[in-house]
């Protein structure tokens, strides 16, 4: 039987000096991936719940400058991040920031199996000698995160102070993120919203899932406008209002339009279009061109945070979501080779 009376710090955050009164399990379900309110709620009533060292209740109001600590009765295992020699396609760089335009096959931080070959490991070697960027930090710097096949823009953080003012950004939804996505079907509406809850899907954990109603899950919006119509798919602009995980590929899918070639949430079944082989053919070959979901993380805005200028960046298309595209433009072309 495990000893529960020993805690371990899983989770410590210190509330912003222009933090207002907000219930600590709100505040936390923000603040941590994947918690959930009735988690937090559970963990205060078996005390694993401190601020300033003391344990509270799960409606206590956090107050500027408050330390608050989320226990664990185990021991969390910590893994040495070895750096790594890893190119990275860098928009721009200052001494308090750093901007890349990620590759759809990177991994952003260490994980059960993806120890090595993530962005952060990339980090510990090209920001080495920075205090962020040590061996036991595996989120050096890192103020939001892209999915694992999504490509695109990403903002890093090179000291303490960029980080808390960058992630106080990103809590308070400052920043402006678009993405570009080629999508299974045409919209009905050329603008729309999609509001809806996300969640854990209740039978896999590994996907997210909409709850349009009740409680479950985090408040989500997206914003799309559809650029461009290819006939049996679209692409299409996404700008999110919130921040959740795979939130516009779950959103897409819940319109009726998941994202082409997205394994999780059914973009690889030929979705739109005609029974012929040679569509079929067609398909496979754009599936084969791009083996990840068409997303693109193409411009963000934010606040410099030590200059408080606005900055814009831009993240060009990868090579093979432009050949993409292409093939669906003359595909609309020569429509006609395909219904043989």
């Amino acid at each position: 039987m495990e000893d529960k009376t020993e805690k371990f710090e899983l989770h410590k955050f210190i509330a912003d000096k222009g933090q207002k009164p907000l219930r600590i399990d709100k505040f936390l379900v923000d603040k941590i991936e994947n918690a959930s309110r009735t988690k937090i709620q559970t963990a205060a009533e078996q005390g694993y719940l401190l601020v300033n060292g003391i344990e509270v209740k799960s409606n206590y109001k956090v107050k500027p400058g408050d330390i608050i600590q989320l226990m664990t009765y185990y021991k969390p295992e910590k893994t040495e991040l070895i750096p790594e020699n890893i190119p990275l396609k860098i928009l721009y760089e200052d001494e308090h920031i750093l901007i890349i335009n990620k590759s759809a096959d990177m991994v952003v931080h260490p994980a059960f199996g993806n120890e090595q070959g993530t962005l952060v490991n990339a980090l510990m070697y090209h920001l080495k000698g920075l205090d962020l960027f040590n061996s036991e930090n595996q989120r050096a710097g890192l103020v939001h995160r892209l999915d694992k096949n999504t490509s695109g823009v990403m903002v890093i953080a090179k000291n303490d102070e960029a980080l808390t003012n960058l992630s106080k950004q990103f809590f308070n939804r400052v920043p402006e993120k678009k993405y570009l996505a080629l999508v299974w079907g045409i919209p009905k509406e050329n603008n729309g919203t999609i509001v809806g809850n996300i969640g854990r899907h209740l039978q896999n954990r590994k996907l997210m899932h909409v709850f349009p109603e009740g409680d479950y899950g985090k408040h989500a919006v997206t914003h799309y406008k559809v650029l461009k119509d290819y006939g049996y798919v679209s692409l299409v602009e996404c700008i999110l209002e919130t921040g959740r995980t795979h939130q516009i590929r779950v959103h897409l899918k819940y319109l009726g339009h998941p994202i082409f070639g997205d394994t999780e949430y059914g973009g690889t079944e030929i979705l739109r279009g005609t029974k012929y082989t040679k569509y079929k053919q067609f398909i496979h070959n754009c599936f084969k061109l791009m083996p990840a979901q068409a997303l693109h993380a193409q411009n963000i805005e934010f606040i410099h945070p030590v200059t408080n200028e606005t900055l814009s960046f831009t993240a060009e298309l990868p090579e093979n979501f432009k050949l993409l595209l292409k093939k669906w433009e003359d595909y609309i072309q020569n429509r006609e080779i395909y219904s043989d």
